[in-house]
């Protein structure tokens, strides 16, 4: 079989759509507040809001506390809360 060249051309606005849509921002909300739920007292989910630049949504879980922020530096606690990171 000879080779064959294909071009493919995405349409952005579509993947911008996609990223940003009212499930998806529902399914970043719930993620982030379920992590900050198993971070422990002193982190907190930020709620989903659209980024600039690719046009997608974002949560975050911040630390509120200095005994939270000393906790991530030191065990990573909102890695492991997402189910990473190792005991090492």
């Amino acid at each position: 079989m000879a080779n064959s060249k294909v071009t493919l051309k995405f349409n952005q606005s579509t993947f911008q759509k996609i990223r940003t849509a009212k499930k998806v921002m529902a399914m970043l909300n719930d993620i982030a507040n379920e992590t900050a739920l198993r971070a422990g007292e002193g982190f907190v989910a930020k709620p989903a809001d659209v980024t600039g630049g690719r046009v997608r949504g974002r949560a975050a879980v911040v630390a509120t506390t200095r005994k939270a922020s000393a906790s991530e530096a030191r065990n990573h606690t909102l890695l492991k809360a997402l189910g990473g990171g190792t005991n090492g």
